[in-house]
């Protein structure tokens, strides 16, 4: 009969065993699993050996989260990477730590009484992807049947149950590979529909839609109608896409009967984008009822994996609980066969540049959470004001205005230097206009000539409107240094604007095409999760 906690004491088995994994590694092999098991079961004769994935059955972190011990023995034969683990933030307050990768190691398991050995192999196959694989050893005191043990059998039903749950995290799927994220999960928490400034119809159609396929699975069921839904949301950066999206992860988590969040970064994957492709509806199928989440859709679903992503998306395999949402910036950019057709992403919301009625509610959700500073006087008739100063302006650019004026503010400065400023680029323009009107009859000629050419007349440059200030507010710091940001970032707008017109002329006359003026769009862009551009 075997007994584990002889082996806390003398590792000499232990060893044994890791030099017979070493001479398996160090020569021609054929099947890892099998050779493995076979030095297992010579090592240890009094044990039953059940060979399991890592992926499926994640002990360590089941014992980690209370539900088992394991303690590790792997006396001087274990072989591992040590690694250093900075801080998560150069500022923060977590120390750094010295972590394992354990390429084979061994622990000794309980979990309800029952003792066991562990065993983990990490190793990479020829023309495969590395591959971590778990040996479950329990003394055959405890029965054994034909070829398994009911014990250890029952441990891996307990520990994949748990396994295939998430635990305050967010399945991601990056890299050909699927991990769960608990830093994503932290990131959504605290979004609450609250903070999304959007039109108000809308938000509340997105809401209903939802929380609406969730609730009512038996009402599709009786209606004969698949219980699946696929939404689109578009528009231009900055408006609300990404804030949307944690806001709905946060509340579909915070149900009484939590829904899962799946996120798709990629396609990549070494084995192919179709296979990638499988691999996130079967998952996906796994988990259902879940939020199956796709970011930038415009450019995941590319001409040679359309036809393969639109089977998976409504073929003959079932996905039922599956709420899709795909999000872009470039609606025009998808292909008609997912963005037009039903069946697949049946509503679109379009996330548009706000209006001046939520440009001012903006402004007041920046006052609400000011309202007990005493560095700052925001009155709330500046919230109008401003509103109409932003003209044009994005949430994200919005969010910039207040910060950067906010942290000027903080600095000690008063906003006097701003009108200075103001003043001189006035004159600026006035003198420009008179330079203008005296060489208008030099450029008329010109001007014929580029038209008869085809050549478009120049946009008009972004001014910030006239706004009448009230008297009360004509000192206001805030409202000045405001004013004078806001300058400032339509500059910068209309520098954008231009740089994208230069890169997009650069890039046909190289033989580029529309695609190729699309993908430079998209470099000055960032992602839903992966920038700021989108947050508001």
């Amino acid at each position: 009969m075997g007994d584990i906690r002889s082996l806390d004491m003398d590792t000499a088995t232990i060893s044994k065993t890791f030099q017979g994994i070493r001479e398996h590694f160090s020569g021609q092999r054929e099947s890892t699993e099998m050779s493995i098991a076979h030095v297992l079961r010579t090592s240890h004769p009094g044990f039953d050996v059940t060979c399991t994935a890592k992926s499926d059955y994640d002990l360590l972190g089941y014992a980690k989260a209370g539900y088992a011990t394991a303690s590790e023995i792997f006396g001087e034969a274990f072989d591992a990477t040590r690694t250093y683990v900075s801080p998560s933030t150069r500022a923060g307050d977590d120390a750094p730590k010295l972590r394992d990768n354990i390429r084979c190691g061994s622990w000794r398991y309980t979990w309800e009484e029952n003792e066991f050995l562990l065993y983990e192999v990490y190793y990479h196959a020829p023309f495969q992807a590395p591959k971590q694989i778990c040996f479950v050893l329990s003394p055959r005191s405890h029965g054994v049947t034909d070829r398994t043990s009911p014990v250890i059998d029952a441990l891996l039903l307990a520990a994949g149950s748990w396994s295939a749950k998430l635990h305050n995290e967010i399945c991601v799927f990056d890299n050909g590979a699927w991990k769960k994220s608990k830093k994503l999960w932290d990131s959504v928490q605290g979004s609450s529909w609250d903070d999304v400034i959007l039109n108000q119809d809308m938000k509340a159609n997105l809401i209903k839609d939802v929380q609406g396929f969730f609730d009512n699975e038996k009402l599709y069921k009786n209606l004969a109608v698949p219980w699946k839904r696929g939404l689109i949301l578009h528009g231009v950066p900055g408006n609300g896409k990404t804030i949307s999206i944690k806001a709905l992860i946060n509340t579909l988590y915070t149900r009484p009967d939590p829904v899962s969040s799946l996120y798709i970064k990629s396609f990549t994957c070494c084995a192919g984008e179709k296979f990638a492709i499988g691999e996130i509806f079967k998952r996906a199928r796994k988990m259902a009822p879940c939020l199956l989440i796709f970011e930038d859709l415009d450019s995941l679903v590319r001409d040679k994996t359309r036809s393969y992503f639109l089977n998976e998306v409504d073929g003959l395999e079932s996905n039922d609980g599956i709420l899709m949402i795909g999000s872009t910036n470039h609606l025009d950019a998808l292909d008609p066969a997912i963005a037009k057709r039903p069946s697949r992403f049946d509503r679109k919301y379009h996330f548009k540049l706000p209006n001046e009625a939520e440009r001012s509610a903006y402004c007041q959700f920046w006052r609400k959470k000011l309202i007990d500073s005493d560095m700052v006087e925001f009155p709330e008739a500046l919230c109008d004001i401003v509103a109409k100063l932003t003209e044009g302006f994005s949430f994200a650019y919005l969010k910039e205005l207040f910060v950067i004026s906010l942290l000027t503010v903080a600095r000690g400065h008063t906003g006097e230097d701003d009108l200075v400023i103001v003043e001189e680029e006035k004159k600026d323009e006035k003198l420009g206009l008179e330079r203008a009107d005296n060489a208008k009859e030099v450029k008329a000629e010109d001007n014929a000539a580029e038209k008869s050419e085809g050549t478009a007349a120049p946009e008009k440059k972004p001014t910030v409107p006239e706004v009448a200030i009230p008297a009360s507010l004509k000192d206001n710091t805030l409202l000045q240094i405001l004013h004078s940001q806001t300058r400032m970032l339509l500059e910068e707008m209309d520098n954008t604007d231009q740089s994208k017109g230069k890169a997009g002329k650069a890039a046909e006359k190289d033989g580029g095409d529309a695609k190729n003026n699309f993908f430079i769009q998209r470099a000055q862009e960032g992602h839903l999760f992966g920038g700021d551009d989108d947050d508001e």
